[in-house]
């Protein structure tokens, strides 16, 4: 089947899991900001293999269904309207064929995922269906989708029926994203580059989202935080959830678009398990650092991801 994207959003893009193993030939990771929404809605469409979803920025985007298809919404609540009929978040949802599927602007959270029984059937480029748009690979021609756009849907491996019986059987509330975010962080690998109150300061003070923030990076504001002597770095690895210090002192968190190398000195690592919060952070928010050990990140995060083994 195919569903046409009659109106995309701001940025509308194809994502899954992510690109991984190429980093070492500059081909970053990419895939869902928020990994816990993206692996809800593609269980809850009852595909179990990191299906390629869609993942929507600010605003929905409006979709036409050639057929009858299953579907789910999860993270960001953008109030969703089938045929202007509101339909639940986070709930398997049957689209009868001729419809139309409208998201609007979010009214909490920052992204929206959008999965379909039996995944979005683009071709993978290195072993993934992730939109790069820096690198013009993955998704749909390596570009955010646009207007008109059309895209085909792999036939489900479950039935319609059982699909929509299972998600009856759980309730998952939608979620709440809280403007006052906390997240945990293994301090390193260049915290040796701050001096003793720049530390402090990262650690006691309160950063605010800066509209700049995108899928590369979340750009804070706030109090600067001093080096020793600098933060220039021979260019070294970067990971998903880095905290880099450039020169004027504010923190930019790395996310799911990072570059692979930089040469900037990273204070600390945002935990696996807090991730989300920040890929659901908008404009304005504050954001507060709490610094943890590597022992406690790891058992935070084996506790985390029992949910998803399948």
């Amino acid at each position: 089947m195919k569903i046409i994207i009659m109106r995309s959003g701001p940025l509308l893009t194809i994502q899954d899991r992510g690109r991984f193993g190429y980093s070492k030939f500059g081909i970053g990771n990419a895939g869902a900001m928020d990994q816990d929404a993206y692996e809800l809605a593609n269980a809850l469409v009852g595909n179990t293999k990191g299906e390629a979803v869609l993942e929507a920025t600010l605003m929905g985007p409006e979709i036409y269904f050639s057929e009858d298809c299953v579907c789910a919404i999860t993270g960001a609540d953008m109030k969703p309207m089938l045929d202007d009929k509101p339909v639940e978040n986070n709930k398997a949802i049957m689209v009868p064929g001729g419809a139309t599927l409208k998201l609007g602007f979010t009214t909490n959270g920052c992204r929206s995922y959008i999965a379909f029984a039996g995944g979005i059937d683009v071709p993978e480029v290195m072993q993934s269906r992730s939109t790069d748009i820096k690198c013009g690979i993955g998704g749909l021609k390596g570009r955010k989708l646009e207007d008109e756009d059309q895209l085909d849907i792999a036939e489900s491996l479950k039935s319609f029926d059982d699909i929509l019986k299972k998600s009856q059987k759980g309730t998952y509330p939608q979620k709440t994203y809280d403007r006052d975010i906390t997240v945990r962080v293994v301090m390193g690998p260049q915290e040796y580059a701050f001096s003793e109150k720049g530390i402090e300061t990262f650690l006691s003070q309160t950063y605010e989202v800066k509209s700049e923030s995108d899928r590369m990076g979340i750009r804070l504001q706030g109090e600067a935080i001093e080096s020793k002597a600098g933060v220039d770095i021979v260019s070294d690895g970067i990971a998903f959830g880095s905290i880099q210090i450039p020169n004027n002192g504010q923190p930019i968190v790395l996310m799911a678009d990072h570059q692979t190398t930089g040469g900037y000195a990273k204070i600390a690592t945002v935990i696996r398990v807090d991730l989300p919060r920040l890929a659901q952070a908008l404009p304005g928010n504050k954001v507060h650092f709490q610094k943890i050990t590597v022992k406690e990140a790891e058992k935070l995060c084996k506790k985390h991801m029992k949910r998803y083994r399948k």
